[in-house]
């Protein structure tokens, strides 16, 4: 059964094609998702790899998490699924600061 591991703490400048290097040198990885701001496309430092079994995923974050990546000391540990009614990294309900209004005189 695949395993999806978080991958934390990456310098911007890593690209997708580099977080399947990582990890394919050694493991059969099944997919990758470097997670990028929408509006600039920026990498926002983490991402996703499934590996194929839990093998792979034990082997996987003994060897890499806290390896240095470009100064940076990688975090590698099991992804956590996402609750129920999870909306992203913002959560679920859309809070309202209300509009733009013009300033009133009494």
């Amino acid at each position: 059964m695949s395993k999806r591991l978080y991958v934390g703490n990456l310098p911007y400048t890593v690209t997708q094609a580099d977080l399947e290097k990582m990890f394919s040198e050694k493991w059969t990885v099944l997919s990758t998702t470097l997670i990028t701001d929408t509006h600039s496309g920026r990498s926002k430092g983490f991402g996703f790899v499934d590996v194929e079994n839990d093998a792979d995923a034990t082997a996987a974050i003994e060897e890499l998490n806290g390896k240095d990546v470009q100064g940076r000391a990688m975090v590698v540990n099991e992804a956590k699924p996402k609750k129920e009614g999870e909306r992203g990294e913002r959560g679920g309900e859309r809070g309202g600061r209300g509009g733009f209004q013009k300033r009133r005189r009494f």
